[in-house]
């Protein structure tokens, strides 16, 4: 009887074991079946913003136009026989808010067409809302060289200087955000793509390298904006034409490079302070440029050590701030 008992004991004990053990189980199995569905449903959440992200610049919904005419800016545009991405770019820009102007940057040997030029006001005509009235200039020039793109513009009306190039699109918002910042420190370049100048001593001097995206990034600083997507003021463009030394715009001529880091150069050594990198989502819509040669980075770094020489210093200055545009961040 005894031993009958303490089998029947032991049996109820593995039973409640076993119960427990599949208690457990299900817990466990729920508990893992709810990070799943947590997990699918994050993922779902981050697809459906990607997708609206990816077509955002091509936004047509109403927008803020409340900036006045001579109180908005200008966009400067260098193009190079690309009609197709010059259309694109001019369609989107021309429905951004605070545009007063567009000026494309022309170095082709020949003349722009009747037709692209008829076709290109049209697009702004009917991009252009509330009566705004948004006005387009070739700047038309002789000698092919990239100083062409910070020539000086005697008639431009705005201060501000959005200074793009015609194979990139940011949505109309970031260059809002953009313009904003640079409406705050409006001496100061403020861009899209930012750059890092390494510096290393090499018998007792500084040598400096061109450092692109993936130093910033591992780092944390910059040293540049670059202007292919950037805001500066008006007077640069005539500091450039009049002020620049001509070693370094014959160099620029010469090597098809670097007229940008020229641009940064001249306006470190007028502010003695840096450039102000705002975040936002670039649209590249081209696959050729300057910057996909061979052997990019090294001219840039032959630059970087030559304007210095010329400069008789380093104007660039570190800096590790960014400007985020929080309305539009989860994590800011």
């Amino acid at each position: 009887m005894v031993m009958r008992g303490s089998l029947l004991f032991n049996n109820n004990r593995r039973t409640a074991q076993r119960f427990r053990q599949l208690a457990i189980s299900a817990v466990g199995s729920s508990k893992i079946k709810l990070l799943l569905c947590f997990c699918i449903a994050f993922t779902v959440f981050l697809l459906l913003s990607r997708g609206s992200t990816l077509t955002e610049w091509t936004d047509s919904g109403p927008l803020d136009r409340s900036s006045s005419p001579g109180k908005g800016y200008a966009i400067l545009m260098n193009t190079w026989k690309r009609y197709d991405l010059l259309k694109q770019s001019i369609a989107h820009y021309a429905k951004c808010p605070g545009l007063d102007s567009i000026h494309l940057v022309w170095s082709e040997p020949d003349p722009p067409s009747d037709s692209l030029q008829i076709f290109l006001q049209h697009i702004i005509r009917k991009n252009s809302r509330n009566g705004r009235q948004v006005e387009l200039k070739f700047d038309i020039n002789t000698e092919d060289s990239l100083n062409n793109r910070f020539k000086e513009i005697k008639d431009l009306k705005a201060d501000a200087v959005f200074s793009i190039d015609d194979d990139i699109i940011f949505p109309c918002h970031s260059v809002k955000f953009a313009f904003d910042v640079w409406r705050s420190a409006p001496d100061q370049m403020v861009g899209f793509v930012p750059r890092k100048v390494c510096v290393e001593s090499k018998e007792g001097k500084d040598y400096y390298s061109y450092c692109g995206w993936w130093s910033v990034w591992w780092t944390g600083t910059y040293s540049m904006v670059l202007s292919k997507a950037s805001f500066f003021h008006k007077k640069y463009l005539r500091l450039y034409t009049n002020e620049m030394p001509t070693s370094i715009k014959e160099f620029v001529t010469e090597n098809r490079n670097c007229e940008d880091i020229a641009m940064s150069f001249l306006v470190a050594n007028v502010t003695d302070a840096p450039p102000i990198w705002v975040k936002g989502k670039i649209y590249e819509i081209g696959s050729t440029g300057i910057s996909t040669l061979g052997g990019h980075s090294e001219k840039r770094t032959q630059c970087l050590n030559r304007f210095a020489a010329e400069f008789g210093r380093m104007p660039l200055v570190p800096t590790s701030m960014k400007a985020v545009d929080s309305r539009r961040m989860w994590f800011w």
